[in-house]
C-alpha cells in the first residue's frame, strides 16, 4: 500500500500547472500573496488566511470525480421540488413574508423568486458546505482542472476578508468555493451581495436580511423587469409540431393561434406580451411559456430545469 502522507504530495505535484508545480504548493501560496498585496490585501488578513495553509486532497478528488448523469425534466423536478420542499418553502415564505415583501419591493424583484433561488441554493440556509473557502480555492487554483478561474476566486476571497465581513475560519461554503446561503462564488459576492439589515457587513452566512438582499440585488443588477412573470405552465394541443426553445418569442396571440393555452385552459390575459414556448420534456412532457425574467434566473444558474424550478419553488411558496 502507498504511503498517503508520501504519494499526497507527488500526486498535487503532477496535477499543478506547470509554473505551480515548478516551486510546489508553498510558492504558489507565495506567489498569490504577493499578487493580493499589491492589490490592498493587508498582510495580517494574508496571514490568517494563508498561513500554514495545504491543499485539501478531498476537494482534489470531487473535482476529478464528478458524476456524469443526465436527467429527464421530469427526473430532475422529482429530485429537487419533492413534496417536503415545497411544504418548506411555503413555511419559509410564511415566517420571512414581510422581509421578503420589503426586500423584493426595494430591489424590484419578486419575492417568491427570492425564496426559489434560496431553497435551491440552500435548502432555505439548512446547506451552505462545510469546506473552508480559502482552502478549497487554493487548492483548486494550484492543481485543478480550471487553474486560472479558481486564481481569479481566491483573490477575490482574499478581498472580501480584507474588508471585514467575514473572517477566515468562518468563510465556509462548498467544495467550489461557491459561499453562504446563496452560494455565491467569491468574485459574485464582491458585484453583489449586499448590506439588508444595515450593520455594515455583507454577511451572506448568517444574516437573513443580508442573504435576501444579495440575491435580490444580483437579480435587479441582472435585468429583472419588476411586475412581470417569470413564466407560467401551459397546455399544448396533442401533436404540436410548432418551433419550440426559450430564445424562439412571438407573441401570445400567436401561440393562441396554434393552439396554446393557460394551464386551466383559458386564453392568455394579454396577447401582445412576447414569450417562448419551453417544452422541457418534448411534445409529451410539461410546457411552459416562458419570459424575459426567466433568461434573468438563469444568469444565476445557466439551466433550463433550475430557472424552471426556481420559478416553480417559488410559485409553491405562495
Amino acid at each position: 500500500m502507498l504511503n498517503r502522507r508520501v504519494f499526497l504530495p507527488a500526486a498535487l505535484a503532477m496535477l499543478a500547472t506547470p509554473a505551480a508545480a515548478a516551486h510546489g504548493f508553498a510558492g504558489f501560496l507565495a506567489s498569490v500573496r504577493a499578487e493580493a498585496a499589491r492589490t490592498g490585501v493587508r498582510r495580517d488578513v494574508l496571514d490568517a488566511a494563508l498561513g500554514g495553509l495545504s491543499p485539501n486532497p478531498d476537494v482534489l478528488r470531487l473535482d476529478r470525480h464528478q458524476p456524469e448523469f443526465t436527467l429527464t425534466w421530469a427526473q430532475y423536478r422529482a429530485r429537487v421540488l419533492p413534496e417536503k420542499r415545497l411544504e418548506k418553502a411555503r413555511v419559509s415564505y410564511s415566517d420571512n413574508a414581510s422581509l421578503l415583501t420589503g426586500t423584493g419591493g426595494r430591489y424590484g424583484v419578486d419575492p417568491a423568486v427570492i425564496v426559489g433561488i434560496w431553497g435551491l441554493e440552500s435548502g432555505f440556509g439548512a446547506n451552505t458546505g462545510g469546506f473552508s473557502v480559502v482552502r478549497s480555492l487554493a487548492t483548486l487554483a494550484y492543481a485543478g482542472r480550471r487553474a486560472t478561474f479558481f486564481r481569479g476566486e481566491l483573490l477575490a476571497a482574499l478581498h472580501i476578508l480584507n474588508a471585514g465581513d467575514i473572517g477566515p475560519v468562518a468563510m465556509t461554503g462548498s467544495w467550489a468555493g461557491a459561499m453562504g446561503q446563496p452560494q455565491f462564488m467569491p468574485s459574485a459576492y464582491l458585484r453583489y451581495a449586499a448590506d439588508g439589515d444595515g450593520d455594515g457587513r455583507r454577511d451572506i452566512w448568517r444574516s437573513r436580511p443580508d442573504v435576501f438582499a444579495s440575491v435580490a440585488n444580483y437579480l435587479a443588477r441582472c435585468g429583472w423587469h419588476n411586475g412581470e412573470p417569470w413564466g407560467q405552465p401551459v397546455l399544448v394541443p396533442a401533436g404540436f409540431t410548432g418551433k419550440s426553445g426559450r430564445d424562439h418569442t412571438l407573441p401570445l396571440g400567436a401561440w393562441q393561434a396554434a393552439g396554446v393555452r393557460r394551464i386551466d385552459g383559458r386564453a392568455f390575459t394579454r396577447t401582445d406580451v412576447a414569450g417562448a414556448l419551453l417544452l422541457a420534456d418534448g411534445p409529451a412532457g410539461e410546457a411552459f411559456m416562458v419570459y424575459e425574467n426567466f433568461h434573468v434566473i438563469r444568469r444565476y444558474n445557466p439551466s433550463d430545469f433550475y430557472a424552471l424550478a426556481v420559478g416553480l419553488l417559488g410559485m409553491y411558496a405562495t
